[in-house]
């Protein structure tokens, strides 16, 4: 799919048109993908457009750049401000945001000294990342001959640009094959995830996906899931999960920012359960997207709108009230 260029992006703390949003060629981040991103999504809801789980995904971002030691120029709530702008400024209401940090031009050694940070946040329209049809009908998955890396090579735990050329091998692969998406195995031959995205399985009813020590991220889709399951009274696991039980599994799905919720039809070939998608995920996707026509309450404040100032508050029933984005 490709991308519309939109007005402006914010880029070191100001916004400046698409076309001068530009990284040098001798940047370290492109030589070495010492970047760190999100991805985040705004939605349309009744009452204007919000921003899921933005200081969830902030937080993940400065937590991303710790690890990787990148000193970040601003703070979460500069951050979260800035997200909020981009959209605005864009006139969006269903986006697609990408923030980034990477270290910029500096030396070209390896080790990153004196390297300048750089960051820069776009807010773009875009679909469904599988394509417009597989949040209804579902992908046909495959495993991949190539297997996720271990956190003793690299930090997993940080959505880092290099940690996605593996991600891009286990995407190329799958789609050279015929295939929707990619499944990965970690060393240890267990399931791990997606080329981009978590997996769910359901057998008899209960929810499991791998955990965090089966070289996955920690996705935040993949936290609301389990957040959402448990409030509907299904029982969340987190286990080790062999490849065959992939293929007896009564119902697989994949979670994402990108993703939100896709069933999986097949894997290797394999018909997956009696109907696709399944009755759990059907009733998740519900959940999910219920958050935006206001038939799921958001229980947890995960809605930031973004088009006024407000100080935070409680709703008078206790439940949270959704976050306001500033202005910067």
């Amino acid at each position: 799919m490709s991308l519309q260029p939109t007005e402006s992006i914010w880029h070191n703390g100001a916004l400046v048109p698409w076309q001068q949003a530009t990284v040098h060629v001798l940047a370290h981040g492109l030589h070495y993908g010492s970047a760190v991103f999100e991805g985040i999504r705004a939605y349309s809801t009744p009452n204007g457009p919000v921003i899921f789980r933005l200081e969830d995904h902030v937080r993940r971002w400065l937590q991303s750049a710790r690890i990787y030691r990148i000193p970040m120029p601003f703070s979460a709530a500069e951050l979260e401000a800035a997200c909020c702008e981009v959209v605005r400024a864009n006139g969006l209401t269903n986006a697609y945001l990408r923030p980034i940090a990477y270290r910029g031009l500096g030396g070209l050694s390896v080790s990153p000294v004196d390297t300048p940070v750089e960051v820069a946040i776009a807010a773009i329209e875009w679909g469904a990342y599988l394509g417009k049809d597989a949040l209804k009908h579902g992908v046909d998955a495959a495993f991949s001959s190539w297997i996720r890396p271990s956190s003793q090579s690299t930090p997993l735990m940080a959505k880092a640009s290099g940690h996605y050329l593996n991600a891009q091998l286990i995407a190329d692969e799958a789609r050279r094959n015929g295939y929707g998406e990619g499944l990965a195995l970690n060393a240890h031959g267990q399931l791990s995830e997606g080329a981009g995205e978590n997996v769910f399985l359901v057998e008899n009813g209960v929810l499991e996906t791998p955990p965090q020590s089966a070289s996955v991220l920690r996705g935040v889709t993949r936290d609301t899931v389990m957040v959402l399951a448990r409030d509907l009274g299904l029982e969340v696991t987190e286990e080790t999960i062999a490849r065959e039980r992939v293929y007896v599994a009564d119902e697989v799905f994949l979670t994402g920012t990108a993703a939100e919720i896709t069933p999986v039809r097949q894997v290797d070939g394999i018909a997956l359960g009696e109907q696709c998608p399944g009755p759990v995920t059907c009733a998740l996707q519900s959940a999910f997207f219920g958050l935006f026509d206001g038939s799921t309450p958001d229980r947890h404040g995960w809605l930031c709108p973004v088009g006024a100032e407000s100080p935070e508050a409680s709703a008078p029933d206790g439940r949270a009230e959704p976050r306001v984005c500033a202005s910067v």
